[in-house]
């Protein structure tokens, strides 16, 4: 039996994989690189060729019907001539606020100048209310101790001063502001306007009612009933309303003092829109200290109400010619 011979291999010796600390490098390559690209691009499109840009500017501008470009893209045949043209406008009725008025700074224009003109119109139409007044109360001679002012609420008519209308503590018209009231009675029932009350009391505690709310109310009601039922003023257009001593005309403690806090408001309220009421006491002021005159003042009113005549009679003019033609 022969002996076969057995050979013995050494075993492969198999080396572990070295871990790689490394590796995060080609992540941070990576982001580097196209981090690099991007602002590549930004810069790209940042970059504004001002030639091609005019040539775009002026090519929309043509064929938009302006006429003071002419210049076309090159490489083009020129302007659209010989077609008929169209005047196109961004239509921005669908936006609103502040949007609007970015888009379209000339509606934003139009739209203060015509905010200002209402103002213009809403203020004449006071003082117009304020002369019929004043001229009633001086042909009474009953004008030496009511004021007149416009501010935000309208027209305001003042009975100011204790011992020609009111007693100290007391709500009862005395027979001078009896007599003031019977004739604003008229030239305020003349005109729709909503009128309100204000009744005010001086800092001083009431010793009859409660309090100076209960005293303002109640020379505020008194001077109500008088419109209502004797002036004839319907008592849906008037309303009365006391503010006690919380809002003072005047400071200090002094009989002078007094006296002008103890009073109540005729306010013939403004209808206009809040905005137009807040430029009446700029357009007071204005004429008070000479910045504007009453002539000027008219003259944009008349320019006014000559632009808003404009469309009516254009509108005439084709109506009639339209009749014209159809008749023959």
């Amino acid at each position: 039996m022969s002996h076969v011979a057995t050979s013995h291999r050494p075993k492969k010796h198999e080396e572990e994989e070295h871990e790689n600390h490394e590796r995060w490098a080609v992540s941070y390559a990576d982001m580097m690189t196209v981090l690099l690209a991007l602002f590549i691009v930004l810069y790209a499109i940042s970059v504004v060729d001002q030639t091609k840009f005019e040539q775009l500017r002026t090519s929309l501008a043509v064929g938009f019907g302006a006429t003071t470009f002419t210049s076309p893209i090159s490489g083009s045949t020129g302007p659209l001539n010989g077609v008929e043209s169209f005047q196109i406008a961004p239509d921005f009725t669908g936006v609103s606020g502040d949007t609007a008025e970015m888009l379209n700074p000339e509606a934003q224009l139009n739209e203060d100048t015509t905010t200002m003109l209402e103002a213009a119109k809403e203020y004449s139409q006071l003082t117009d209310m304020q002369a019929q007044a004043q001229a009633a109360l001086t042909a009474q001679g009953l004008d030496a101790n009511v004021t007149f002012l416009v501010d935000e609420r309208g027209l305001v008519i003042g009975l100011v001063g204790s011992d020609v209308f009111f007693a100290p503590d007391d709500a009862a018209l005395t027979p001078v502001a009896q007599h003031v009231v019977d004739t604003l009675a008229e030239p305020i029932r003349n005109q729709s306007r909503q009128v309100t009350v204000d009744g005010y009391a001086d800092m001083t505690p009431s010793q009859r009612y409660p309090t100076n709310w209960e005293l303002s109310s109640a020379r505020a009601t008194q001077v109500l009933r008088r419109f209502v039922e004797s002036g004839h003023v319907p008592g849906g257009q008037i309303s009365a309303t006391g503010y006690g001593d919380a809002r003072p005309t005047a400071s200090g403690d002094s009989p002078e003092a007094l006296a002008q806090n103890r009073r109540v408001d005729i306010v013939i309220r403004s209808s206009a829109s809040e905005d137009v009421r807040a430029l009446l006491p700029r357009i007071a002021s204005a004429l008070a200290d000479g910045t504007l005159t009453q002539a000027d003042l008219q003259a944009e009113i008349d320019a006014a109400n000559a632009a808003d005549a404009a469309p009516a009679s254009t509108d005439t003019a084709a109506t009639d010619t339209h009749t014209t033609e159809a008749g023959h």
